[in-house]
């Protein structure tokens, strides 16, 4: 399974979702990405290295990467963080596409709707909490397929 984990910036959300993905799901094929250029090859903001490391989730070797129509083609499932990276990834989506676009939230229990951006809310852990429940609801999805 081939997953895109997609923010606004690329540099707190989706690239923490990637690295816990990496270290809490076994065969997949995990990327992320910004719906800006904002940050365009920049590595995770240091704020979110240092939340996520202390948790023994590393970011070493990400760098920030705008979406592009491709990525539709290129994986089988993207998780978007919130409504707005949603429908920004709606409007990128190539006429006639398929390819599942879901919110990392809809694999958490309850009523979640979104993971916040943590690089306004400077909530990193809480966020990281959302952020690891979606990736443990997900795995547990995966395996029910």
């Amino acid at each position: 399974m081939r997953i895109l984990f997609v923010c606004l910036g690329n540099i707190c959300r989706s690239p923490a979702a990637e690295a816990v993905a990496r270290v809490r799901l076994e065969g997949c094929d995990v990327d992320s990405a910004g719906t800006s250029g904002w940050h365009e090859g920049e590595p995770p903001y240091p704020p979110m290295i240092r939340a996520a490391g202390s948790r023994g989730v590393p970011m070493t070797g990400l760098y920030a990467r705008k979406a592009i129509a491709d990525d539709f083609h290129r994986f089988d499932l993207i998780l978007a963080m919130d409504d707005a990276n949603m429908t920004a990834m709606e409007e990128l989506r190539p006429a006639g596409n398929t390819t599942e676009l879901r919110r990392l939230t809809d694999f958490v229990e309850g009523t979640v709707s979104e993971v916040p951006d943590p690089y306004y809310s400077r909530d990193f852990n809480g966020a990281l909490d959302l952020i690891e429940a979606g990736i443990a609801g997900l795995g547990h999805w995966l395996t029910q397929r």
